[in-house]
């Protein structure tokens, strides 16, 4: 491989706390060690269109505590087709940028993943989605983050539930995994969590109402995965009226508020650590990989294993979650 003089970055998918940490690192780092950097604006749109700015350490000055990410993101059906990509790898030349680094989820992951063998050109991912849902990494930025705003909403619908005895099913992110759910409920003291990994072995409605919840409360809160495969919240309180109609029952649907927000100390140093690593693996000659975090050490993943493999639940979590409800 020639010599990497300057590096590209871009933000792609769902935006997460923590992307402008590892923007911040990845263009410090570039910088320590005399490398160009080149920030692409609106993810892959931008690679297409050219929205492309030289950056120096003053670009990413007194960003680590934002959240969201200060080169935008964006969707880009272009790049799904062939003639989008090679417009994009036609950018990249003009441009003088020798490798890239993408953070996102799985959609940035997947599109970097066949720009790479299409080209033959060195790209590192940085997996950042409130998700959590990209195997080879034991948590992706923003996580931690959307998880304690899920616990902060939880806590303040707990009151309003208590004082009225009410059931309350509260929706939160989590299109394909129920991390945030299972994780955020068991944090929150919610009595379930209804998530698709198990959607489909077991009526999880009925299994709550036998396993008798509320038996010994006066207000429930479950937590929902917006999954199409659950249904969400909506569906399971539309249930509840229908099927078990003694019961008072709300819902919350906690949206895109759980996207934003400052970065937990945890995902600016996550963010911090595979910012920096991911230019330290382009130096070393590394391509077509995710850098993940595992048992705390930075770990090398191939893009099609994180792509490809989906990442399980930890099914001891439910039985946690269970013993600890009643």
């Amino acid at each position: 491989m020639s010599e990497i003089k300057t590096i590209g970055v871009l933000t792609s998918g769902g935006d997460a706390p923590g992307m402008n940490a590892a923007l911040r690192a990845v263009t410090r780092s570039a910088i320590f060690n005399n490398i160009r950097v080149k920030a692409i604006y609106r993810g892959y749109k931008g690679l297409i269109t050219g929205e492309i700015v030289e950056f120096k350490t003053q670009n990413v000055s007194n960003i680590i505590q934002q959240g969201g990410t200060i080169i935008k993101t964006a969707r880009c059906d272009e790049f799904r087709t062939a003639e989008g990509r090679k417009q994009a790898y036609d950018t990249l030349i003009n441009e003088e940028i020798d490798a890239l680094v993408v953070i996102g989820g799985d959609g940035t992951l997947t599109g970097a993943r066949i720009f790479a063998s299409e080209f033959n050109y060195p790209i590192v991912g940085v997996p950042g989605t409130i998700d959590n849902d990209i195997y080879g990494t034991d948590s992706t930025i923003g996580y931690d983050t959307a998880l304690n705003t899920i616990l902060e909403s939880v806590d303040k619908v707990r009151d309003t539930a208590s004082s009225h005895d009410r059931l309350f099913f509260i929706e939160v992110m989590g299109r394909d995994a129920g991390f945030l759910a299972l994780n955020g409920a068991i944090a929150s003291g919610a009595e379930a969590a209804i998530i698709p990994e198990i959607a489909t072995e077991v009526d999880q409605l009925e299994d709550l109402i036998k396993n008798g919840f509320r038996k010994t409360k006066n207000s429930s809160i479950v937590l929902v995965a917006e999954s199409e495969i659950t249904g969400g919240a909506l569906h399971y309180a539309d249930r509840v009226k229908k099927e078990y109609p003694g019961y008072d029952v709300r819902v919350v649907i906690l949206g895109h508020v759980q996207r934003g927000g400052s970065p937990s100390a945890y995902d600016r140093i996550l963010a911090s650590r595979l910012g920096s690593a991911s230019v330290d693996a382009l130096l070393d000659g590394q391509r077509n990989i995710m850098l993940g975090i595992e048992n705390d050490q930075v770990v090398a993943v191939p893009f099609t294993k994180a792509i490809k493999n989906d990442k399980p639940i930890d099914r001891d979590l439910l039985r946690v979650l269970k013993t600890l409800s009643i």
